[in-house]
């Protein structure tokens, strides 16, 4: 009795305390996710307004550099022949507006007039890359893709045409932006404020990164990443990708129109989630002090519930040899009910499995003919085909069953299935199987039972048919088509297609007749 007293009252801690853990799971998970996705949430709109705010300050510094080499452009083409005031205006712009790293004047063939800073001794020399060809031929205002330079630097070139008062080409002047080196977009972009593991890069029109805060990724090509393919369609906005070093990022997007690039701002989900799993480990040691104390308080509770079932079990064990019927008496009514409670349940299970097996029999009969229906049919097969165990299939149909519903009606035809049905069974041994397939169709299930064998019962019971009058009042014949396991067939629908087959043979043939399967063809 202790023991079963102790099982008792560990099942109670064990169910209370179970419960009490999955609910303070339940709680910790709830505010753990809440807490994660409002940090990703806030990560994301943080960097898509970051990435916004770095793009509109591009766009204005673009803007404003090429306004500022427009202006340039008007005073060049008064002193295009004056080659000291042409050194002095690429001076003046390399030093008043500290936008370029090196500032070319050129004339309409692409010859370099004036440089600054005159230690790159590009005077004189053509402009060959394909971005200066593109400006001089275009004769436009052009922000460049990134390429090489004659001096093997990687730079981005803007350029302004320069024309005369009669709109006659004269060259262009422009500057460079050295991508591998201190840049003025490393003073606009600079690094990311916020000093929380979030970066800041460029892309151009092609996915090539411009700028990035690890110069070893510039000139980078990243047009995998779906955030930069996004950015190539000029779209803006924020989502969580992979990116090509395949990290989980939180990425906010913007495009830049002037020069069709594109600003990204990102930050590892993981680095963003850390909060999240701090916060998660403080509620578990802050919750321990409470799993205590309610483990003491269910341990409590327990024995105080267990101590009169034990009782009730003490007295009953032993009512008989010790004559405990008035301690018994004396037990509470809600024991009396409890032991009534077991009775009425004895009595409900037998009542539900009673019922629970009719239903069973009911879900695999056809209510018409009583035979197992489709269902019960599967189940049967598909055991078989697990176990390997051989079997022979008999599918069969009744010849012109429509004439028999058109002529004699309905009913009649249902007699004419539940006759079928009688016939079926009479004609089978008793560890055979009929079922109904589905309307006039039928199989019979032969475990153990080899080709030959079938097609003789399938022939005895096709016999029987057309010998004896029907409910009908009429002759009803059947075709039939015979197939095995595993010797025609090595799965179900294998085997019901092979006897479909035979059948469809048996019917072709004349009706009224048996067809087994040999092979791909019914014989």
């Amino acid at each position: 009795m202790k023991r079963m007293k102790l099982s008792l009252r560990y099942l109670i801690v064990s169910v209370a305390l179970l419960s009490f853990i999955l609910t303070l799971l339940g709680s910790l998970l709830s505010g753990y996710n809440t807490y994660k996705q409002t940090l990703i949430t806030s990560t994301l709109e943080t960097n898509r307004m970051y990435a916004e705010k770095l793009a509109q300050t591009t766009e204005t510094f673009l803007q404003t550099t090429l306004q500022t080499l427009s202006v340039s452009a008007e005073d060049i083409a008064l002193i295009m022949d004056n080659e000291k005031a042409l050194l002095r205006e690429a001076d003046r712009l390399m030093q008043q507006t500290r936008t370029f790293n090196s500032v070319v004047i050129t004339n309409a063939d692409g010859k370099v007039l004036a440089t600054s800073p005159q230690s790159l001794d590009l005077k004189g020399q053509m402009l060959t890359s394909p971005s200066s060809k593109d400006a001089l031929e275009d004769r436009r205002p052009l922000i460049s893709k990134p390429y090489e330079a004659i001096t093997g630097r990687l730079i981005i070139f803007i350029s302004y045409p320069i024309f005369d008062q009669h709109h006659n080409y004269l060259g262009l002047v422009g500057g460079t932006i050295y991508l591998k080196e201190v840049n003025i977009l490393n003073e606009i972009l600079g690094e990311h404020f916020y000093k929380d593991g979030s970066y800041v890069y460029v892309v151009d029109r092609d996915g090539r990164i411009i700028y990035h805060q690890d110069q070893g990724r510039v000139n980078d090509v990243v047009d995998s990443n779906p955030v930069v393919q996004k950015l190539m369609e000029g779209q803006r906005g924020a989502e969580r990708v992979m990116n090509t070093k395949n990290k989980d990022v939180l990425t906010g997007y913007s495009y830049i129109p002037t020069a069709e690039w594109g600003v990204v701002s990102q930050r590892e989900t993981s680095i963003t989630l850390a909060p999240a799993k701090q916060m998660l480990r403080k509620m578990i040691v802050t919750s321990f002090p409470f799993l205590f104390v309610s483990l003491i308080f269910i341990v409590w509770l327990s024995n105080k519930i267990a101590h009169p079932l034990h009782k009730l079990a003490y007295y009953t064990e032993n009512s008989t040899e010790k004559n405990q019927e008035k301690h018994i008496a004396k037990i509470s009514a809600w024991y009396y009910e409890v032991i009534q409670l077991k009775k009425a349940l004895a009595h409900s299970l037998a009542i539900l499995h009673n019922r629970i097996n009719y239903s069973n029999h009911q879900s695999r009969t056809d209510p018409l003919t009583k035979l197992t229906n489709r269902r019960g049919m599967d189940e049967h097969m598909k055991k078989w085909l697990e176990e390997k165990k051989p079997f022979s299939l008999i599918l069969l149909d009744i010849d012109h069953f429509k004439r028999v519903n058109d002529t004699y009606g309905h009913a009649a035809g249902d007699h004419v299935l539940q006759f079928l049905a009688m016939l079926m069974t009479e004609s089978v041994e008793p560890h055979h199987i009929c079922c109904r397939y589905g309307g006039e169709e039928f199989v019979i299930l032969l475990p153990g039972t080899v080709q030959k064998d079938a097609v003789r019962v399938a022939e005895r019971l096709r016999s029987k048919m057309e010998s004896t009058v029907s409910p009908c009042g009429d002759i009803v014949t059947i075709s039939a088509g015979v197939a095995a396991y595993p010797d025609q067939a090595a799965d179900f629908d294998a085997l019901i297609a092979d006897a479909d087959d035979c059948l469809y043979e048996a019917k072709k043939r004349g009706r009224n007749q048996v067809v087994a399967f040999e092979g791909h063809d019914a014989i």
